[in-house]
């Protein structure tokens, strides 16, 4: 099947406008360069893994699946010596605003710190709008958090969204792009205000060359090992944690959760302060 065949669209997920882009049903393409479309459900079809063959370059760290710790109500009792200690109240529910995976699952970096996820897309207008809103919350999180981005991979053209992705962080390491913000941000604003699907390796790699990549650079990254293992890392934590709309933030592989949980996106930073708090306490 095309690769343009293939592009997912968007749906408002429960309630609220930033509730997140799903993966149900397919839609048609549009091609590069044509005009902003309306938001729609976003096919499920899995493509091929383009990284079967290789092992994972990312260090995937597995938590204990026999993690006995459950939320009992709201309260962690932290014990003092002989002195019986305040409870710490968390206001926000199980089941309500956050989901709790069980077991825990792997998390991309080593157990030194507390990991936030979020997971994306880059045709998703709702990953576009929090983008302002999770960037600068993260700009601020204490030392002993770390905030990834994860693409999230359900189907071909999320792939080379993916890999796009990947390209980019390994190209940023080796200094070739020097702002990886503003390269998201021209990432972001490429699909969603001028209408260039990237759709193609072609097009993907003319937007890079606007950064000062050059073909071979780009070349070179855009086909690397590195790039092949961190996707097939990717793929594996979307289904994992079950991720099913984006975007969706997890953290420390134990708690799923997302604007339409949380009540939007500025509520949505307030719940994941709580749950670093949770995993802070432990």
């Amino acid at each position: 099947m095309k690769l343009s065949t293939l592009l997912p669209l968007c749906l408002l997920a429960g309630v609220l406008a930033a509730a997140g882009c799903s993966k149900e049903e397919p839609a048609p393409v549009v091609e590069e360069e044509t005009p902003a479309i309306e938001e729609t459900p976003a096919d499920a079809v899995t493509g091929e893994d383009a990284a079967d063959d290789v092992e994972e370059a990312v260090e995937v760290v597995e938590e204990s699946a026999a993690d006995p710790e459950a939320d009992a109500g709201d309260a962690i009792v932290l014990a003092q010596a002989d002195t019986p200690a305040p409870a710490t109240t968390f206001k926000y529910k199980d089941g309500v605003h956050y989901h709790r995976l069980v077991p825990a699952q792997p998390t991309i970096g080593g157990t030194d710190k507390i990991e936030v996820a979020e997971f994306f897309w880059y045709g998703c207008p709702h990953c576009y709008d929090l983008e302002p809103v999770i960037s600068e919350w993260a700009s601020d999180l204490p030392p002993n958090v770390r905030f990834v981005y994860v693409p999230a991979i359900w189907n071909q053209i999320l792939k080379v969204h993916a890999q796009l992705y990947y390209t980019q962080e390994v190209l940023v390491r080796n200094g070739v792009i020097q702002d990886d913000q503003a390269f998201r941000r021209a990432v972001f604003d490429e699909y969603h205000q001028r209408g260039n699907r990237l759709v193609s390796e072609d097009s993907i790699k003319r937007l890079f060359a606007r950064y000062g990549v050059s073909d071979e650079e780009f070349t070179k990254a855009w086909g690397s090992f590195e790039v092949a293992q961190k996707m097939r890392v990717a793929e594996d934590l979307t289904r994992r944690y079950e991720v099913q709309s984006v975007p969706t933030v997890v953290v420390n592989g134990k708690y799923r959760t997302g604007a339409a949980e949380a009540g939007g996106h500025h509520p949505l930073m307030d719940v994941l302060d709580e749950l670093i708090a949770r995993e802070s306490a432990r």
